[in-house]
Parts: structure tokens; C-alpha cells; sequence
């Protein structure tokens, strides 16, 4: 039997949000009120459930060409008839045209995954997690408020990679640069470059509250 993550071009009804970005594995709360997104979901719920997330691009003023698909887990119907959804990423995907326009978008899409690779990711996973933790630990000492790493941290190298990118927060850009990358290595190697930036900011700013106690 062919399964959905066999079938390597679909249609995909697109949900468009502005500086929203969604990666595999990552939860996303909706509130859908939208008349044309209603009709959305009411038919995706009659369905398989899976719409697609992009970043609506505001310089383009289009959705981003690559998205992540989601699955709705668990949704409810307010009185008036808006929903709250409790949706989870699954698959990349691309999208390659646009079979409809009205009342909502659909996408002829095609999943896109990382390329394999021989390197070892283990290092670098490595140290990408001790660089977390580091500006987890020099945030709680500069805002004197408790704080540590949740328990669901990933320590396979791409669900780490998704995982980190999806708690980027104000850089939806970033964040779809990331979501874009088909090599682990250099998602991990660019959210490095991100963290250790984070990190040294951070350090001399406690240096100089720490000086002018």
C-alpha cells in the first residue's frame, strides 16, 4: 500500500502565516478564523487531516516556495464556528505550482528531505547542545531568574537541528533559511554560529552587570 510519505508529489491545501515558520516534529497552536480557512479545514478534517505551514514573504507578497507540512491532532469548535487547532509538523516540502487559488490555496508540492551524508554529526550535535546550554545558563545568571533546558530536547542531529531552529525567536528569516537547508551539517553548523553570537552577548553582558553591582 502506498503511504503518504511515499507518494513524492501531492496536492496540499496552504495555509499561509506571516512570520510563522514550521519545522518536523515541532507543535503549532492555530486559531483558525478566517472564513475561507474554515472551509480549509472542515475539508482537510474529512481528509487526512495535513494542510501545509508557509511564511507568507512580505517582500514578495507570497507565500515562501517551501513549507512544512502538518497534521491537525486535536481541534475544537467554538460557538461561532472559528477552531482551535493542535497541529504537529511533519515533511518538508517544496511547492512547485498553484492548482487553486480560491477560496484557499492549494499546492502541487513535492517533500524534500536531507541529503545523507558520511560525516559524523555526533560532534557537532555535541557541541551545539553544550552552546544551548551555555545561553540557557548565562540567561537565568543575567535575568536572575530560574531557567534550564525542557527534558524533550532531541539528541539525534536532526531532530536537534529542527528542534533549536524552531525556538529561534523574532527571526522568521532566519528561521526559514534554516527550514530551507537539505544538509543537517549545515543547519547545525549555522545554528552554531547563531548560539556562540548569542552566547558571547550574553557572557559580557553579565561581566558588565556583575561590574557595575
Amino acid at each position: 500500500m502506498m503511504t503518504f510519505s511515499s507518494i513524492a508529489v501531492r496536492e496540499l491545501p496552504i495555509f499561509p502565516l506571516p512570520d510563522v515558520v514550521l519545522f518536523p516534529g515541532r507543535p503549532l497552536p492555530l486559531h483558525i478564523f478566517e472564513f475561507r480557512y474554515r472551509i480549509m479545514m472542515n475539508t482537510i478534517l474529512e481528509s487526512d487531516r495535513r494542510f501545509g505551514i508557509v511564511m507568507w514573504d512580505p517582500q514578495t507578497g507570497r507565500p515562501a516556495t517551501v513549507g512544512c507540512c502538518a497534521e491537525v491532532r486535536r481541534y475544537e469548535r467554538l460557538p461561532d464556528d472559528r477552531m482551535l487547532i493542535d497541529s504537529l509538523g511533519q515533511q518538508r516540502f517544496r511547492i512547485l505550482d498553484y492548482v487553486r487559488e480560491k477560496p484557499y490555496r492549494v499546492g502541487l508540492v513535492e517533500w524534500i528531505e536531507d541529503e545523507p551524508t558520511s560525516i559524523d554529526l555526533r560532534p557537532l550535535a555535541k557541541e551545539v547542545r553544550q552552546l544551548l546550554e551555555d545561553v540557557v545558563r548565562l540567561s537565568a545568571k543575567l535575568t536572575e531568574q530560574p531557567m534550564e533546558l525542557p527534558p524533550d530536547v532531541p539528541t539525534a542531529a536532526l531532530e536537534l537541528s529542527y528542534w533549536i531552529a524552531s525556538n529561534f525567536r523574532g527571526v522568521a528569516q532566519e528561521q526559514q533559511r534554516l527550514l530551507e537547508l537539505q544538509s543537517t551539517y549545515d543547519r547545525l553548523l549555522r545554528e552554531a554560529e547563531i548560539l556562540t553570537t548569542t552566547r558571547n552577548h550574553l557572557a559580557a553582558r553579565t561581566v558588565l552587570k556583575e561590574t557595575f553591582k
